[in-house]
């Protein structure tokens, strides 16, 4: 069983809906598909709560070997 829909309106701008209806055409997806997808992933996704994996100590090291900065031995 699919996912219940409901019919809504939304006005855009003349020349929003044109390139809308551009991406639509060159993605080969609908553009209430499009849509639902800005809608979900602007408006509708989960915040994180707080900060994730910050790192707060010295480190003179680079990208290239930053897993150094948890190692064990000084």
């Amino acid at each position: 069983m699919g996912t219940s829909m409901v019919k809504t309106q939304v006005y855009l701008a003349k020349a929003d809906l044109t390139a809308l209806h551009r991406v639509a055409k060159r993605e080969k997806r609908p553009v209430a598909e499009l849509v639902r997808e800005a809608v979900r992933g602007k408006w509708l996704r989960t915040k994180p709560a707080g900060p994730v994996a910050l790192w707060t100590g010295p480190f003179a090291g680079g990208s290239a070997d930053h897993d150094s900065a948890f190692d064990d031995d000084p």
